[in-house]
């Protein structure tokens, strides 16, 4: 493949954050507001440059540089990244003194995979989720996709003890990530061998917002992305994070859940680098409630070099849901406390059915019976005693299914904004 023209930018800066400025509809899905790819808007060739593929039906499309090994910080970026490290401390620190941690991963994981998936425009509830799982069934796409996300981290959890972060690891989780959802025909475990875009109106990469590299040029940028995780340079790790996941959205080296599996990357650095003993920081859903600003703050870096100021935005989200966690951590633990009071000289396995409302607060009896190894009947009867003890109340949201059970404290905790 020859290599592509350069371009000449011309004009100056545009006065909004350029390509990607959005509103969003009720749905929350993105509705673009700004016309294709524009050269002019990038002002800055630090982080990568716009360039035209040749031939008839050529397009603009962005050629990353290399991730910068040194940054300059300045006073700003030195204090979020100490509150940032101070909290994420904090959490590590509360996660290694749980005495079940899994109690609190599994509920905050399906808060993060709820956040990242809703970012990409799926509808479901926390509730949707845990509803689901009780029950064993996934009976919507869009459960199925958040499922996915769920399945796709424990695959990655399960691969960091063979396998270190690089592109092999990427596709093995991303292959987990699209398996019978929509995008499975779209290459699912193989980086893309054909342009990919975002934003087009028309599904054309000349009508597009954001083109990524093209595929030898994406090679070249995962060649060095996946150098950058395990080299040793001088830059703190959540700086490093910052910057993988920058680069990763800019590569955009699948088909289709790059955006989801981005922020995958985030959460199993951080555990790979030994800041997290568990998936307990859901950033997905700081990105959430601030998407305009986490999609204009990346495009920001690619238009206008602002490094400093897309890794402020990353470690005050670091911040934020680090100490969110860790408050939601101790009301829940305050509450298993209460419900042990509550069960104390009980000889039933009711305090086992408990453990497992703080790991899914939706529950039949169905599900306590399989997981506790007892028969139906014992699990009624537990569900029962926990019932007539307010842990539990009956879930009447979906009259003629099955019966279910929802701890409306544990619930409350989880799914408070």
């Amino acid at each position: 493949m020859k290599p592509p023209v350069d371009l000449k930018l011309r004009g100056e800066a545009s006065s909004r954050l350029g390509s990607i400025s959005r509103r969003f509809n009720r749905e929350g899905q993105s509705l673009y507001l700004t016309d294709a790819m524009d050269p002019s808007r990038f002002t800055s060739q630090d982080m990568g440059r716009v360039v035209r593929t040749l031939g008839p039906h050529g397009f603009y499309t962005f050629l990353p540089e290399p991730i910068p090994r040194r940054l300059a910080l300045n006073a700003r970026t030195v204090m979020l990244l100490s509150e940032a490290d101070l909290a994420l401390g904090r959490l590590a620190g509360a996660g290694r003194l749980l005495p079940n941690p899994h109690i609190l991963a599994a509920p905050y994981v399906a808060r993060e995979a709820l956040s990242s998936t809703r970012i990409e425009g799926t509808q479901a509830s926390l509730s949707d989720i845990f509803d689901a799982n009780a029950r064993g069934v996934k009976d919507t796409t869009d459960i199925k996709e958040v499922t996915n996300y769920i399945l796709a981290l424990e695959r990655g959890l399960l691969l960091l003890s063979d396998l270190p972060l690089s592109l092999r690891f990427m596709c093995e989780v991303h292959a987990r990530l699209l398996e019978g959802v929509r995008g499975e025909e779209r290459l699912p475990g193989e980086v893309r061998r054909s342009p990919n875009w975002i934003g087009s109106p028309d599904n054309r990469p000349e009508t597009a917002v954001f083109v990524p590299p093209p595929v030898e040029e994406m090679k070249d940028a995962l060649s060095d992305w996946q150098k950058f995780i395990h080299e040793d340079v001088e830059l703190p790790t959540l700086i490093k994070a910052a910057l993988l996941h920058y680069q990763f959205e800019t590569i955009h080296p699948f088909l289709d859940g790059n955006g989801r599996l981005g922020r995958l990357l985030i959460i199993l650095f951080l555990i790979e680098q030994d800041l997290l003993p568990q998936p307990l920081l859901y950033m997905s859903s700081y990105f959430e409630a601030r998407k305009g600003d986490y999609y204009d703050r990346l495009q920001a870096v690619r238009e206008r070099g602002e490094v400093q100021e897309w890794v402020q935005f990353f470690l005050h989200g670091v911040a934020v849901q680090a100490t969110d966690a860790i408050e939601r951590a101790e009301r829940l633990a305050d509450l298993r406390e209460l419900y042990r009071g509550k069960l104390q000289g009980s000889r039933s396995r009711a305090s086992g059915a408990v453990e497992l409302l703080f790991e899914n607060p939706i529950v039949t009896a169905k599900f306590v019976a399989e997981r506790l190894g007892i028969t139906a009947q014992g699990a009624h009867l537990l569900l029962q005693q926990l019932e007539e003890l307010d842990i539990l109340k009956e879930w009447d949201r979906v009259p003629g299914r099955s019966k279910r059970w929802l701890a409306p404290e544990i619930m409350e905790v989880l799914d408070s904004t």
